[in-house]
């Protein structure tokens, strides 16, 4: 990234800043503005989040804002209630009480000398679903959102479930935010009352993976801040990004087609990242890109922005697979609408071992089956990948000797898609709760197989995500499997992959005991969108080279260290993954605090005993500054037996060597055809 220390404007920062809610509580925020706003009113643009602008996301917000306010914005970033230095405890993600925050916020920024009433949104995960959340709720303030690596919808696409499956990520992600909630705030940002804050977020703190376990169907509960639910609320323009290597990019496509002209849509082979510092790369210039969509929909300009292609994708070229990569090949491309007539169907049928252009003649169908091992699914990855190790999926040929393929004949050219494949398949489970893991792989000459795109799917949902019905053993269903979109080239001389399995763990938590699966041949299709090259693809208009403003000057204190191991102990038949992530130690130099974090995650199941599987995750997080220094320990593990999941999790906060705080929870919750 060219690192830019001259701006058309002088910036001031202002911190801390204290912003009023309704109720009292005040909000932290740092505020970046150009030199003379008061003077000249200019717009705001506001990024709220709860990841902890004095240490947790510093060195990112600085990049961000700066460049922002360079270019005559007021740059705002607010830590959310209860997280950083803001007054309060967070009790669950996007609530309630959030949003009016967010509400509280807007008129605030609207109201300030410096700010001429126009105010966006911008933010990646957490700050891009509440800007879209915000734009449901209609404040007259806001009149722009840029979301990157978010969803419309918190059911279907987002860390918990998938296809009515629950995630591996679901524990991962509440370890996560279970650990940045329970740290303090800054005694030199709120003084003496640091100890009282502290001790009211950590009575208030409890495990969020339980609240998220009892809301396994498509309840009111994830209805809640899911614009799908009416998307024509969302009265503002929207700019959508997101990565192929990310768990959200499906959403980007959805919101193009909900909001015709109103939404652009980007998608490049980036993981959970801004896409100016994307891994991998290429990584592009989204700040210039994010000032052509402010200076059009928050000061009036005409930059070209709302004539900008409905989709912009990267294309990627085909890769041998490994868990990490540095650079994606592959092409810009455009489509003007969503869904695009440039696409087109290809369907193929599933034969045993292979993929068949013709239908199945009609007569006695073939039926196959399947039944996995548990440790099937030991090498997918991470459902998102955050580029923090090699959380991408292995060779698949590791995954495909516990599942059912079916291959395409070698390609006789090269063949592109783009979009969302599915497939359709008659099949029957001898359980009455079962899932299905389904992958789409290109296979070289030499065997080797890349992941492409895959999905779930619990069986019981089949027809409903919110009133899912147990299967009828031996049974056929007609049922339809949404893989995630992609776009990817597959060369001559390759063959694609159909893979079925009945675990993929642990990207998803297995059925309650083992299933097997028969599908028929006939009435089981696979549907690909393809795209053929368009002579307009050389026309895609360039993006400029990542550029933003000088970070934060640290210094590295301790190394990082990110690793996935995969242990299998053959004496006792224990299959575990182990994922470490060890930001190391480091000091930001403007505010002398250092900052530390390790998590360790382990995913682990025994033989083929379903009540053997168990995640369990373990963070260290600490802050010191001269004498003041504290540290938390959080815990968390779930298991299952056939009928319940069981959470246990613990927390030790320190001041010192004194521990100040522990709790311990303990739940059971029933497992509703999960």
């Amino acid at each position: 990234m060219k690192v830019v220390s001259e701006f058309p404007h002088d910036v001031e920062c202002i911190d801390p800043v204290w912003i009023l809610m309704r109720d009292g509580t005040r909000l932290n925020a740092r505020i970046w503005k150009p030199e003379g706003a008061e003077q000249a009113p200019v717009p705001a643009i506001l990024e709220y989040i709860p990841y902890r602008l004095r240490d947790g996301s510093a060195l990112r917000d600085a990049i961000h804002h700066h460049y922002f306010a360079g270019h005559g914005y007021v740059s705002v970033r607010v830590d959310i209630r209860g997280t950083g230095d803001s007054e309060g405890v967070l009790y669950d993600e996007y609530l309630e009480q959030e949003l009016q925050d967010g509400e509280d916020i807007l008129a605030w920024l609207a109201d300030q000398p410096w700010c001429d009433g126009n105010v966006g949104m911008i933010g990646i995960s957490w700050g891009g679903f509440n800007g879209l959340q915000l734009a449901y709720r209609q404040p007259p303030e806001l009149k722009g959102v840029i979301t990157i690596c978010s969803t419309d919808d918190r059911y279907t696409d987002d860390v918990h479930y998938m296809g009515g499956c629950m995630l591996g990520d679901n524990l991962s992600w509440a370890s996560t935010m279970f650990a940045y909630n329970s740290l303090p705030p800054d005694p030199s940002i709120v003084g003496e009352r640091w100890r009282e804050m502290w001790r009211e977020r950590l009575k208030g703190l409890r495990p969020w993976l339980a609240t998220w376990l009892e809301h396994s169907h498509r309840d009111a509960y994830w209805e809640h801040g899911s614009v799908c639910e009416d998307i024509a609320r969302v009265k503002v323009p929207v700019l959508a990004a997101s990565g192929w290597a990310d768990g959200y990019s499906n959403a980007v496509s959805r919101l193009v087609e909900a909001l015709p002209g109103q939404c652009k849509g980007l998608i490049g082979p980036w993981s959970h990242k801004y896409p100016h510092l994307g891994e991998p790369g290429p990584a592009i210039g989204f700040l210039q890109e994010c000032l052509r969509f402010w200076d059009q929909w928050l000061k009036g300009k005409d930059t070209g922005a709302k004539d900008d292609p409905a989709l912009r994708v990267w294309m990627q070229e085909s890769m041998p697979p490994t868990t990490r990569y540095t650079q994606r090949p592959g092409r810009w491309v455009t489509e003007p609408v969503w869904p695009s007539p440039n696409i087109h169907n290809w369907r193929l049928s599933l034969s045993p071992g292979q993929l068949l252009e013709e239908e199945q003649p009609a007569g006695d169908a073939a039926v196959m089956s399947v039944q996995s091992p548990l440790s099937c699914g030991l090498y997918a990855g991470k459902w998102c990948s955050y580029a923090a190790g090699p959380d991408l999926a292995h060779d698949q040929r590791e995954e495909d000797g516990g599942a059912l393929t079916f291959d395409t004949l070698p390609l006789d050219q090269d063949t592109e898609m783009m979009g969302a494949p599915e497939v359709n398949l008659e099949i029957a489970a001898d359980k009455a709760v079962a899932m299905i893991a389904v992958r789409l792989s290109d296979v070289a000459p030499d065997g080797k197989a890349t992941r492409v795109t895959y999905g779930l799917l619990n069986l019981t949902h089949r027809d409903s995500h919110k009133n899912p019905e147990p299967l009828e053993p031996g049974r056929f269903y007609n049922v339809r499997v949404q893989l995630n979109d992609v776009a990817q080239v597959f060369p001559r001389g390759h063959r694609l992959r159909l893979s079925l399995s009945t675990s993929y763990w642990p990207i998803a938590w297995p059925s309650p005991e083992h299933v097997r699966l028969s599908i028929k041949d006939q009435g089981s299709v696979l549907n690909l969108p393809m795209r053929e090259p368009r002579t307009e693809d050389a026309d895609v208009r360039p993006f400029e080279e990542p550029e933003g403003a000088p970070t934060i000057e640290s210094t590295r204190l301790e190394p990082s260290y990110h690793n996935w191991c995969v242990h299998r102990d053959l004496a006792e038949d224990v299959s575990t993954l182990e994922v470490i992530n060890d930001a190391g130690r480091i000091r930001l130099d403007d505010s002398g605090l250092e900052v530390q974090t390790r998590a360790e995650e382990n995913y682990s199941s025994w033989d083929d005993d379903f009540e053997s599987i168990r995640g369990e995750t373990r963070w260290h997080r600490s802050l010191k500054r001269g004498d003041w220094e504290i540290s938390t320990v959080t815990y968390c593990v779930i298991t299952s037996d056939a009928e319940n999941f069981k959470v246990h999790a613990t927390l030790d906060a320190y001041e010192g060597c004194q521990r100040i705080f522990c709790n311990t929870w303990d739940y059971r919750i029933p497992r509703r055809l999960v």
